[in-house]
């Protein structure tokens, strides 16, 4: 048994109750690819606060609490000015939300590149303050060692390849990866320099499809792809675009509904009470007992 916490989606209060763990592990993810091959890909969302957690648990073997928070949750213009303390806020709610899934935390731009060294204190710290049971960065060939020396200290890494949202300055842009044969190439080695360095996984970010698949065969250990491929061992997407709560759908995702159009009207309609005086009713106020 162990003490956790469960959100009472009657009061939105987090209460400590306690519940047998039955939550996936690392090893668990890792071993569903066979003989390079996963029976059954892998599901991933990302997810930022404990009720869309909760939501999500059920459906999905790992929830990703993406630096994609910087945007979707705060309005920057990217990935680049989200800082650790917010990454542990974030994770430590998911993993407050959730019992199923394994949480993973992305590192945020500038909190594990300088050295091996301040990726361990980076992700120690993670892991210490969320609970999250893995970490991921970005970065392929360059980034083998600190992968290996973070893996080798009991820290699993998801490693991140292709395309780099924290290296778009860098990279010029969102544009797809892979479309000169040298990019091409490199891609599979990042892929390779990854999985050998100890990585449990890796997500293909924004990559022609036949580099995705090729990668994916050329590892022993998951990948999950956005922007890849299906052949890929498994599938992420941010899920405030999955949603619809942005007008932009960029070309990788498959919007599976439309809550900003609905969260709109609703909105409208509330604001229509209260302009109207149809709001509180009698139901929504209190009195005296009789």
């Amino acid at each position: 048994m162990s003490t956790t916490f469960v959100l009472d989606t009657s009061t939105s209060r987090a209460n400590p109750t306690p519940a047998p763990i039955k939550r996936l592990t690392v090893p668990a993810i890792q071993r569903r690819k066979v003989d390079g091959r996963t029976q059954e890909p892998l599901v991933m969302l990302t997810a930022y606060t404990a009720r869309m957690a909760q939501i999500l648990d059920t459906h999905c073997d790992m929830l990703l609490v993406g630096d994609s928070l910087g945007q979707v949750i705060y309005g920057l213009p990217s990935t680049l000015s989200v800082t650790l303390d917010m990454m542990i806020a974030h994770g430590a709610a998911v993993v407050r939300g959730s019992y199923h899934s394994v949480v993973i935390v992305d590192m945020p731009f500038g909190s594990y590149e300088a050295s091996p060294q301040q990726a361990f204190a980076s992700a120690s710290r993670i892991m210490a303050e969320t609970g999250c049971a893995a970490v991921k960065l970005e970065g392929g060939q360059a980034m083998a060692e600190t992968i290996s020396f973070l893996s080798q200290r009991g820290i699993p890494v998801m490693g991140h390849i292709g395309l780099t949202p924290q290296a778009v300055n860098a990279l010029g842009g969102y544009a797809a990866r892979g479309k000169s044969r040298e990019e091409h190439d490199k891609i599979i080695a990042d892929a390779q320099a990854v999985a050998r360095a100890g990585a449990f996984g890796m997500v293909i970010e924004g990559v022609m499809e036949e580099i995705a698949i090729a990668a994916t065969q050329s590892v022993d250990v998951p990948t999950i792809g956005i922007g890849a491929s299906a052949q890929c061992d498994g599938q992420v997407l941010v899920i405030d675009d999955m949603l619809g709560m942005f007008d932009r759908v960029p070309r990788f995702v498959k919007r599976y509904a439309d809550l900003a159009t609905s969260i709109g009207e609703t909105a409208a309609h509330y604001a229509a009470d209260v302009r109207a005086r149809n709001f509180p009713t009698e139901d929504q106020v209190y009195r005296p007992k009789k």
